[in-house]
C-alpha cells in the first residue's frame, strides 16, 4: 500500500491535488477513480461535452483531454524518477496542449477510452515500482518531487477536475 506523501516530497503547488486523495491504497483508489469519471460521463451527449461554461473556458472534452495528457506526462516523470533520472524533467503549458489537442474532433467515448487506457499504464506503472523507486526524488517543472508523490498528484488532479465538471458543466 503506498502511503501518502510528506509535504518535503513535492512542490507546495501541488498540495491541494495530494491533500483531495483520500486515505487508503492509491491503486485502489486510481482504479474506482477511472470508474467514478467514466460513471459521470458516460451519459453526457456530444452537444453537451462541447459546452463551455464561459468564454475561453474549456469544454467537458477539453477538460478530459487536458486530464488525460497530464497524467502522460506526470507517468512519464513518475517512470524517470522512479528509474532514478536526476536531469530536470520539463514542464509544460497545458492550455496550449488543450488547443493543439483538438479534442472536440474526438467524441467523448473516445476520450474516456484513451483516459481508461493511460490510467490502465499508470496503475501498472506504480505497481510495478517498489519502495526504494517510490521514494527517489527528481526534478520537474521547476521543483523536486518524488515518485509515490506523482502518483497522488494524478489522482488529485483527476479529483479535481471531476469536481469541476460537477460543479460547473452538469449542475
Amino acid at each position: 500500500m503506498l502511503n501518502k506523501p510528506e509535504m518535503n516530497e513535492y512542490p507546495p503547488y501541488y498540495e491541494g491535488y495530494v491533500n483531495h486523495v483520500p486515505d487508503g491504497d492509491l491503486l485502489q483508489i486510481l482504479d474506482a477513480q477511472l470508474k467514478e469519471t467514466i460513471n459521470l460521463l458516460k451519459d453526457v451527449n456530444e452537444e453537451k461535452s462541447e459546452f463551455r461554461y464561459a468564454p475561453e473556458k474549456w469544454t467537458i472534452k477539453e477538460v478530459l483531454g487536458h486530464i488525460t495528457d497530464t497524467e502522460r506526462i506526470m507517468s512519464y516523470r513518475l517512470l524517470s524518477i522512479g528509474r532514478g533520472e536526476k536531469e530536470m524533467l520539463p514542464g509544460y503549458h497545458d492550455d496550449e496542449y488543450v488547443k493543439k489537442g483538438k479534442f472536440n474532433r474526438f467524441s467523448l467515448q473516445e476520450l474516456l477510452h484513451h483516459q481508461s487506457l493511460v490510467r490502465q499504464h499508470t496503475i501498472l506503472l506504480l505497481g510495478s515500482l517498489d519502495e526504494e523507486a517510490l521514494v527517489q526524488r527528481g526534478r520537474a517543472n521547476g521543483g523536486e518531487v518524488t515518485a509515490r508523490a506523482i502518483g497522488y498528484i494524478i489522482a488529485g488532479h483527476e479529483i479535481h477536475h471531476r469536481r469541476l465538471i460537477e460543479e460547473r458543466y452538469l449542475s
